[in-house]
């Protein structure tokens, strides 16, 4: 019985410890760049391309315009990703659009987290860097102290992405821009 007691308290001390984690650091913010071999034109027009956001966003697999007139602040899109055959919603709420060099947005997904995430380009030299930094905040305490514990990860996870979005920009055929005929 003296050893229950033990690890009753122990398993307490531990639970106490990872809510004041949360407590503590209720937000994680980290930032991840890239540079492609492409003009922050180029480059933003791919980012907008719907029909390439799947070969650089992990997992995604809709994108579903809400409301809001597409491309504008105040635009509302739906994203839907599957990992290991289970569905997940995010909803993007556009907050900040300056063409060829920032986009920013407000990502929520319900009883998981929020996120305000800004993407940013910055040309020099005939490339272009893709710097995104992102705010996340778990929703309800366990998930603000569970994000403690996830930063790698969603590092990792962005740095995946950005990665792909590095290739698809650098390999990206699509002429946004045509000379206009004569």
């Amino acid at each position: 019985m003296k050893y229950l007691k033990y690890i009753l308290l122990g398993l307490v001390v531990l639970f106490v410890l990872f809510i004041l984690k949360g407590v503590l650091s209720p937000t994680q913010t980290y930032d991840v760049e890239v540079t492609v071999d492409k003009s922050a034109k180029e480059a933003w027009a791919v980012m907008n391309d719907e029909t390439k956001t799947m070969d650089w966003l992990k997992g995604l697999t809709k994108v579903e315009h809400i409301s809001g007139e597409k491309g504008k602040v105040g635009a509302v899109t739906k994203y839907t990703y599957t990992e290991n055959g289970k569905e997940s919603y995010i909803m993007e709420t556009m907050k900040e659009i300056v063409p060829y060099k920032k986009v920013a947005m407000d990502f929520v997904m319900d009883g998981v987290m929020t996120m305000d995430y800004t993407m940013n380009l910055e040309e020099k030299d005939g490339k272009t860097i893709v710097k995104s930094t992102t705010i996340a905040e778990g929703d309800g305490m366990f998930m603000k102290s569970l994000f403690t514990f996830m930063k790698k990860t969603m590092i990792s996870q962005e740095e995946e992405n950005l990665a792909n979005l590095q290739k698809v920009i650098n390999e990206n055929t699509t002429d946004y821009f045509p000379a206009p005929q004569v």
